[in-house]
């Protein structure tokens, strides 16, 4: 059985900023390894949801968590996997460039679960959640 070759930070890059709507997120990948992976998010202002506040919108975040939740499964598949659920908590209101960090939980022949924690410019979480995903064909 020949052994997964781990992406590493340029090639996840690379692959990862081919979706528009990641392009568009503005997103860098900061570190890859094995099943784990860091995502920063540039702000921007269409992603206010609350002008008087500046928070962003919760959508936003809960994108995060699940391409951040999905992308720790490719640094471990080395291929992309399909959403099949997605849980997301939201712990306080969201601004600025936002830090997401995302583990593999759980490896299957069928589905794996995979987190995700996504925090604000100052360091503080705003959301997390957990993905399942579809392994079969990974």
């Amino acid at each position: 059985m020949a052994e997964i070759q781990i992406p590493d930070a340029a090639d996840v890059q690379a692959r990862l900023l081919k979706g528009p709507y990641h392009q568009w997120l503005g997103l860098e990948v900061l570190s890859v390894g094995k099943g784990e992976i860091k995502i920063q998010a540039r702000f921007r202002d269409e992603w206010i949801v609350n002008v008087a506040g500046g928070y962003i919108h919760g959508g936003i975040l809960a994108a995060l968590v699940d391409l951040t939740a999905d992308w720790s499964l490719v640094a471990y598949t080395g291929k992309g996997v399909p959403t099949l659920d997605l849980r997301v908590d939201y712990h306080r209101p969201a601004r600025g460039n936002l830090t997401a960090v995302g583990q593999v939980i759980k490896i299957g022949k069928q589905f794996s679960s995979a987190e995700a924690r996504i925090y604000d410019s100052e360091g503080a979480l705003v959301a997390s959640g957990r993905g399942l995903y579809s392994t079969a064909t990974a």
